[in-house]
């Protein structure tokens, strides 16, 4: 199960941060229009942990690499407060997870300290059961998703190899029943492949 490697979003983070000339990642995520979708829709919903901005920037630049639009609240939605949870913040994003084709859920160790992720992976998930998928950032290809056990209901964003060579990112179900291609999943695809 190779998982989504720090140092691999970094690499597109910090390639993303030199074409920018901004200091931080937050700095280049709060100026970025890269992925703002035009028409108020979005392929994928990320939903992260605001300390992880090097690491969402860096998922960010990966999945519009791939032509995704992606919603991050602190760009396209930068007047919400994320210290409080407050009615207004709830509706905003209620209102964007209905505008998402999918939901990324990024797991690192900051993922379990945030107050709106769980709440968003819920709301998600009685929304559109069927798209959400799991992206583990870790140390190694070779660490294990730890964490919340509740995540371990969903699929999870891994890297598999071709069998005619190469290798790139799908959404393993559960029990590891079949996959879709990441831009399969993130664009609302439902046919899900057998393995083998």
């Amino acid at each position: 199960m190779p998982f989504m490697t720090k140092d691999e979003v970094r690499r597109a983070a910090r390639s993303r941060m030199q074409k920018s000339y901004s200091a931080s990642a937050s700095q280049v995520l709060r100026e970025s229009v890269a992925a703002t979708s035009t028409t108020g829709q979005f392929d994928v919903f990320l939903s992260h942990s605001y300390e992880d901005a090097e690491i969402v920037l860096g998922v960010m630049e990966l999945l519009v690499g791939r032509g995704l639009t992606v919603y991050v609240d602190w760009i396209q939605d930068p007047q919400l407060s994320r210290e409080n949870v407050t009615a207004e913040t709830a509706d905003i994003l209620r209102q964007r997870m209905r505008a998402s084709k999918s939901l990324l859920f990024i797991t690192t160790g900051n993922s379990a300290k945030s107050k709106w992720m769980p709440w968003e992976l819920g709301y998600f998930d009685g929304y559109r059961h069927g798209f959400i998928g799991i992206l583990p950032v870790v140390e190694s290809k070779s660490d294990r998703l730890a964490g919340q056990e509740f995540l371990g209901l969903y699929p999870t964003v891994e890297e598999l190899s071709y069998t005619e060579g190469g290798s790139d990112y799908f959404v393993v179900e559960k029990s590891r029943k079949g996959y879709r291609t990441l831009d399969s999943f993130a664009r609302g695809n439902v046919t899900i492949k057998p393995f083998g």
